[in-house]
């Protein structure tokens, strides 16, 4: 696992100062861009879907369901998108969180998660956990049993495992890099 983390970490370059001076932005794209880092990316998420027994990925907007979707495919299971508000057609299920500035709100189709579905969430980036933790509370919400959380980059300095924790009730939170 050393090697498949020092090749992730080898493709995420930093950009200074964006979106606002002194934020120092994780950029996924070159990872994305080169398929053995891709590929090694996937590999390790689908073992960790298969280590949780998920039936099941969502996959947060937006970058959530770029890395999701081939997971949910390598591991033979069932991929849902979890939106922002008004983005699904049909009936959805939606859960309101509070951001730093404001609130923001998500939503799943309500047919796509059913009780007996062991959900893992991926996601790119663990900063403060908020929409994390909006999504765990939506898929309890649709009767489904959350397997774990887990990401690409973990930003530890944001306090987002230690928010997160208790909503996970046990299930892992697992990401392959922390910075």
């Amino acid at each position: 696992m050393t090697e498949v983390k020092e090749l992730l970490l080898s493709r995420i370059r930093d950009v200074a100062d964006y979106p606002e001076p002194g934020v120092m932005f994780k950029d996924i794209t070159p990872l994305l861009a080169d398929p053995a880092a891709f590929t090694a990316l996937t590999d390790a998420l689908a073992e960790i879907a298969g280590n949780t027994g998920a039936t099941k990925i969502v996959g947060l907007e937006a970058r959530g369901f770029i890395l999701g979707a081939p997971v949910a495919v390598r591991a033979g299971i069932g991929f849902i998108p979890v939106r922002k508000a008004g983005k699904l057609p049909g009936a959805t299920l939606s859960q309101a969180y509070d951001l730093e500035y404001g609130s923001a709100e998500i939503e799943v189709h309500a047919e796509d998660l059913t009780a007996g579905d062991r959900v893992l969430v991926i996601d790119d980036v663990l900063a403060t956990g908020g929409t994390a933790e909006a999504s765990i509370q939506l898929i309890r919400r649709a009767g489904a049993d959350v397997a774990g959380l887990a990401v690409l980059m973990e930003l530890g300095f944001l306090g987002g495992r230690a928010r997160l924790e208790p909503a996970l009730s046990g299930a892992p939170l697992e990401s392959l890099l922390t910075v």
